[in-house]
């Protein structure tokens, strides 16, 4: 009798189970309703000169791209010095000295390229703030028609300029210090570089950026990024994320050194 309520069961309950091809529909229907969601969200309307928002990188490439133009005597140099924990150069990283791994700056353009960290874009009456979730970092863009300071000396983040062309907001950064890298394959630069972004806002939920990179001193001629996509975070803030050195030197001691050796 156990043995019959038991298949009994088992019948109902196959029966009242979706099939495979019941499965895929709703999946289907599913995938339709959030690409329709998608569709009218990105036909809202927007203004192309509103920024503001925390915003993702979608593109993957973690770098300008992957076709740099020829070094330079210097660059090579440079280049050959720079010893990465990632890519097709990559050392041990407790044996590299990439200066993320001291909790040192990283620099710009290489804090634009996390497709893993949101960055929020703040616009004021003369300037737009940028504030990268990594390290907490902010930079400003002055859009008052200021001009580029004289003997200024190089730091992390530069010293940026920006204005409209048209619907596109052109950046220009100069005064960078030559000790970051632009990406973590250990790619140099001089602190001659200058810098433009082309920020261009398609849709509601979209913006596009070219990054040029023109440094003679480092490169043969300007690099060009690929084009990198951003999409509007859905989570509109940005969390708490500090390199604290204390915590990033046991990481090294116990987990990055090659011989797996203790703190000393």
């Amino acid at each position: 009798m156990r043995s019959i309520l038991l298949n009994l069961i088992f019948v109902v309950a196959f029966m009242a189970w979706p099939s495979g091809g019941t499965f895929a529909k709703q999946a289907g229907r599913q995938g339709a309703r959030r690409a329709a969601q998608a569709e009218a969200k990105s036909t809202e309307p927007f203004d192309p000169h509103d920024l503001n928002g925390v915003w993702l990188l979608r593109t993957p490439y973690a770098g300008l791209s992957n076709q740099p133009p020829p070094l330079t005597p210097w660059g090579q140099t440079k280049f050959m010095a720079n010893k990465p924990g990632y890519g097709p150069r990559a050392v041990p990283p407790a044996l590299g000295n990439d200066a993320i791994g001291n909790c040192d700056p990283i620099g710009f353009p290489r804090n634009l390229f996390s497709p893993s960290r949101p960055v929020q874009f703040i616009q004021l009456p003369n300037e737009l703030m940028q504030v990268f979730q990594y390290h907490s970092v902010w930079r400003q863009i002055w859009t008052d028609g200021r001009s580029v300071p004289k003997d200024l000396d190089p730091t992390w983040y530069g010293f940026s300029t920006g204005k409209w062309d048209g619907d596109t907001f052109v950046v220009t950064t100069v005064d960078l210090d030559e000790r970051t890298w632009l990406d973590h394959f250990g790619n140099p630069h001089s602190a001659d570089m200058k810098v433009e972004e082309r920020y261009h806002r398609t849709d509601h939920d979209t913006f596009e950026l070219v990054v040029t990179v023109d440094d003679p001193k480092t490169y043969m001629k300007p690099w060009v990024s690929d084009k990198k996509i951003f999409k509007l975070n859905a989570q509109q803030q940005l969390d708490e994320e500090y390199c604290v050195p204390s915590e990033e030197q046991f990481f090294n001691q116990h987990t990055r050194d090659v011989a797996g050796g203790k703190a000393k």
